[in-house]
């Protein structure tokens, strides 16, 4: 399933759906604009839109690119969506528009994820309330434990902690 979900605002309509090609280059751009996201090379966004169409998403109004959110079936726990980034445009920002990319994901696949996985930097106060607020939504336990400590990572980038919020469904 990757139709399109369309909702207003009291400004203008935000079109969601899965990513085709054509978008990943506005992926690319959004995620190097944001100024927070580690940039992937642009090949990988063309992947992404590619392989990971159905657990990914863009957010588009009118036909400008508006935010886009990444994600994957954890091979390992196929029951778990993993969330690789979510992107909003500085000027689409405070509009609750991640929240919805996030639901949009969970809600197009019904009950086949029971958990959502994602990494946050402990200092990354926009996504712990992004992630926090969703599970809240939800009714979810949130369980935070750390993934990735900063010595495993070899550019000096700070540990990743895990958010798994489940289960999403009752």
């Amino acid at each position: 399933m990757t139709g399109r979900t369309s909702t207003s605002t009291s400004t203008a309509q935000v079109d969601l759906r899965a990513p085709a090609l054509g978008d990943a280059a506005a992926m690319w751009r959004l995620a190097r604009d944001s100024r927070v996201l580690d940039v992937n090379a642009s090949y990988a966004y063309l992947l992404w839109a590619r392989d990971f169409a159905a657990t990914s998403v863009v957010a588009t109004v009118g036909d400008e690119p508006a935010g886009f959110v990444t994600g994957y079936a954890r091979p390992d726990r196929p029951e778990t969506l993993m969330i690789w980034q979510v992107a909003v445009d500085e000027r689409h920002r405070g509009r609750g528009l991640a929240r919805r990319m996030l639901a949009e994901i969970v809600d197009r696949h019904g009950d086949r994820f029971s958990h959502l996985e994602t990494t946050i930097t402990a200092d990354n106060a926009a996504s712990i309330a992004l992630f926090s607020s969703f599970a809240t939504s939800r009714g979810a336990l949130l369980e935070r434990s750390e993934l990735f400590a900063a010595p495993l990572f070899p550019d000096g980038h700070d540990a990743e902690v895990l958010f798994r919020i489940g289960p999403l469904h009752a």
